[in-house]
């Protein structure tokens, strides 16, 4: 069987450091840090769990859950990320599919995509080579209504029994789950950022607590973190990955500015009693 040799969370967007340079700095030292410790778990490949933003996912067909299936995808070209070629890994997404399937979980397979920001910032950072292989997953926190917490969750069981069940004994895979933190997008309240949500969210994922996260309700998220605080979905997901997993937070700035809470944690695997 496979290993999940790492666990990550991050949040995905950089804008304008104007006249906030010093938290900016902090939050691109934080990324940068999650990418050096991604590389020194020389992983095969990464699992991506992100949002989409309309980019893919539009109101004509709003698919709740999806893997990328390909071996390459062209970027959006979003966000002034250049449109380099990512190279993706085929035969893993193929497998989750198989794997979700097995788990109760519908998950659509897309040969034809092309990732936007939330996928191609981490990754820039992450991979900044672009060496390693990826596999885009997709929790639509944009459509109405959204996956719930307990199907990320689910989501994220599926990819663990991939890696297990189903692939080569030395392959090596990462998760990273990208997006949020508390954010509100085009609705009363854009620019708010609830750092309480935020940290507690995070404490409770580094505390190795996340199931706990798999009890809510997307109603509850939106409430408390906006509806672009729906995007904690993908990490509620990594975290499903590797239940029992604690962690530490690697970085977190309250970021009006950039109209969200910007943080990002890393997983440890606890050696057994």
């Amino acid at each position: 069987m496979g290993q999940l040799v790492g666990a990550y969370a991050t949040s995905h967007v950089l804008m304008s450091p104007q006249g906030i340079e010093e938290r900016a700095e902090r939050v691109f030292d934080g990324m940068k840090e999650i990418g050096r410790r991604v590389r020194a778990d020389a992983p095969d490949l990464i699992v991506y769990v992100s949002s989409d933003h309309l980019m893919n996912f539009k109101l004509e067909l709003q698919v709740p859950l999806a893997v990328g299936a390909a071996d390459t995808f062209e970027p959006f070209g979003d966000m002034g990320i250049p449109k380099r070629p990512m190279r993706g890994h085929r035969a893993f997404a193929e497998d989750l599919v198989r794997a979700a399937a097995s788990c109760g979980v519908d998950l659509a397979k897309a040969e034809v995509l092309r990732p936007d920001h939330g996928i191609t910032i981490p990754n820039t950072i992450i991979n900044r080579d672009g060496t390693i292989p990826m596999v885009p997953v997709y929790i639509n926190a944009a459509m109405s209504p959204p996956p719930t917490p307990a199907r990320a969750w689910a989501l994220g069981e599926a990819i663990r029994r991939t890696v297990q069940e189903r692939r080569p004994a030395d392959e090596r895979v990462v998760i990273v789950g990208t997006g949020g933190l508390s954010h509100w997008i085009c609705t009363p309240g854009q620019g708010r950022v609830n750092e309480g949500f935020d940290r507690e969210l995070m404490h409770t994922l580094c505390a190795g607590r996340g199931h706990e996260l798999a009890q809510w309700q997307a109603d509850e998220i939106i409430e408390s973190a906006g509806n672009g605080g729906l995007e904690v979905l993908c990490w509620i997901c990594m975290a499903g990955a590797v239940p029992g997993w604690r962690g530490e937070t690697v970085y977190y700035e309250p970021m009006p500015e950039w109209l969200t809470g910007m943080g990002g944690i890393a997983m440890h695997a606890q050696a057994a009693p």
